[in-house]
């Protein structure tokens, strides 16, 4: 079908794409609530396709937004499309709200992602604050007409961090980060072709013995959490993961737009369901000490 080509975003003409998407209509809000609960109660697909196409345009409009990446507004567009059927999969008609401030988020999220996996790791960190600085640092420039190459003035540098509230240091960083190409660790050392960059790279890595025991730990701390998760119903599950484990948490704005509740009440979900898993995974640590104290008494 035509129209699941448009899902999948522009591959070529990304102003035919950008006209053919208007064809599909607005939806009202009862329009929009009949299909959102044949797809929620009876699983009808032409139903949430009529939802997806009816918000390409929103897609369209957020991807606009991260132009500024170096990255093809298609490939964008098309990762946004990916963010928006998550949202469809995900809504929830009763809560009370459009689909519109539910898929926002959703919209965003894949779109940000999308970028940190096609920029260089070198280049960008993995932090929320990091995150945050890659995503802002050039929108504060543009806004402080910052348009030159090399380093930013000490009072913008100053100005930017206080107003990312992060290290100003980091922000000269990821300035120059941003602002700097890779270069090939295979790259020769001298013209001559003898030797490589990486050649003279010093390994900090641990060794293998402490590399598997981190390993191990890591693995037996995942475990357990994954095992107190389940003491959790639906929505503390989804509020705790957003909020405590998530690189970039959801703010209580955006989590109250999606239960149709307050900030606070959130926040008070948030808490219960820290205290329920940290009370799990207490419990399930001193029944394993108990089973090996018995098994080495025995």
């Amino acid at each position: 079908m035509a129209s699941s080509a448009l899902i999948s975003g522009p591959e070529n003409n990304l102003s035919k794409y950008l006209r053919d998407i208007r064809k599909f209509p607005m939806l009202s809000p009862e329009e929009e609530l009949r299909l959102s609960h044949r797809w929620k109660d009876k699983g009808d697909t032409e139903a949430a396709h009529k939802l997806v196409t009816s918000h390409l345009r929103l897609v369209a409009k957020i991807a606009m937004g991260y132009r500024g990446y170096g990255l093809p507004v298609g490939e964008l567009i098309s990762e946004g499309n990916i963010g928006m059927m998550q949202a469809v999969r995900r809504f929830d008609p009763d809560r009370g709200f459009r689909l519109a401030t539910y898929a926002m988020w959703w919209i965003r999220a894949a779109i940000q992602e999308y970028i940190l996996h096609s920029w260089s790791l070198v280049k960008i960190g993995t932090t929320a604050a990091q995150k945050k600085l890659f995503f802002n640092l050039r929108r504060l420039k543009g806004q402080m007409q910052a348009i030159d190459d090399g380093d930013l003035p000490p009072e913008q540098v100053n100005k930017i961090a206080q107003s990312l509230g992060v290290p100003e240091q980091d922000v000269v960083n990821m300035n120059r980060r941003l602002a700097a190409p890779d270069h090939s660790l295979n790259a020769p050392l001298r013209l001559d072709g003898e030797g490589e960059w990486q050649d003279w790279l010093v390994d900090d890595n641990d060794n293998q013995e402490e590399t598997l025991a981190q390993s191990e730990e890591f693995s037996g701390r995942q475990a357990l959490l994954a095992n107190a998760m389940k003491s959790l119903n639906e929505r503390e599950r989804h509020i705790l993961t957003e909020r405590r484990l998530k690189e970039e948490p959801a703010t209580l704005e955006e989590l109250s737009h999606v239960y149709n509740i307050s900030r606070e009440r959130v926040r008070q979900i948030e808490v219960r369901a820290f205290e329920k898993v940290q009370n799990a995974m207490k419990a399930e640590v001193a029944t394993r000490r108990a089973k090996h104290e018995a098994q080495a008494e025995a």
